[in-house]
């Protein structure tokens, strides 16, 4: 298995987004059960922020970058997470061929894999049945910026193209938009700042101001608006 080196710089300063993070996890809390595999788990804060001990019974910390992987094994080590969770480097190509899970997660990762059809279909075959499997990426191609760029990102999704990608034998069950007042921030980046990265500044003020407003804001806007999309489908057999 060759080591695959990350190329974003994004990881630390968004693992502080604690707002963020619980907003997107509680959209998803229904469907993360039993055993879970959270492909492209970078520095493990998703895994930190999204396993609850005693409400998964596995939680395996998919991670290509060597790295960042024995970042993770140093902090389940330490015990920042909780236990249940284990490491596995590499991608889903290095999973033994007969491994299956009840929960497959993709946490702003799914917009760094080039060929995203194959990877949810091959995703599909570890699922299952009346598994989920579960994508927040990135929204809207109008908002494509240096920094998506800059964090090796080839596209951001919106309802009909994440849609598009459902894997044979697979129901979408669940797709909104979170985030609309940070869609906002978003256009103002793109046209104006054009900024790479955000400052840490920035994002604490999206994350301590934004965020509580968006999650306010998207439902009464029915999750038609947001700079991040979020997916779920079922395994139907």
């Amino acid at each position: 298995m060759p080591q695959q080196d990350y190329v974003g710089s994004e990881l630390e300063l968004f693992a502080r987004a604690r707002h963020w993070k619980a907003y997107w996890g509680r959209q998803i809390d229904p469907f993360l059960k039993g055993e879970v595999l959270e492909v492209g788990a970078g520095l493990g804060a998703n895994t930190a922020s999204l396993c609850r001990p005693g409400a998964h019974t596995r939680w395996v910390c998919l991670e290509p970058d060597l790295s960042m992987s024995d970042t993770i094994d140093t902090a389940i080590a330490a015990g920042s997470l909780p236990a249940g969770c284990v490491v596995a480097r590499g991608t889903l190509q290095d999973l033994p061929a007969g491994s299956t899970f009840d929960t497959i997660l993709y946490a702003d990762v799914l917009e760094h894999i080039e060929d995203d059809r194959r990877e949810l279909a091959m995703a599909a075959s570890h699922l299952r049945t009346s598994g989920a499997l579960v994508v927040l990426s990135p929204a809207h191609m109008s908002l494509y910026s240096p920094f998506d760029r800059a964090i090796g990102h080839f596209r951001r999704y919106d309802r009909r193209s994440l849609s598009a990608l459902t894997p044979p034998g697979l129901r979408l069950v669940f797709l909104r938009y979170l985030d609309s007042i940070g869609m906002a921030t978003s256009i103002a980046n793109r046209l104006l700042l054009s900024q790479a990265l955000p400052t840490a500044r920035q994002l604490s003020f999206w994350d301590r101001f934004i965020v509580p407003a968006s999650r306010v804001l998207d439902p009464l806007l029915g999750y038609r608006l947001g700079r991040s999309i979020l997916a779920v489908w079922l395994r139907t057999g």
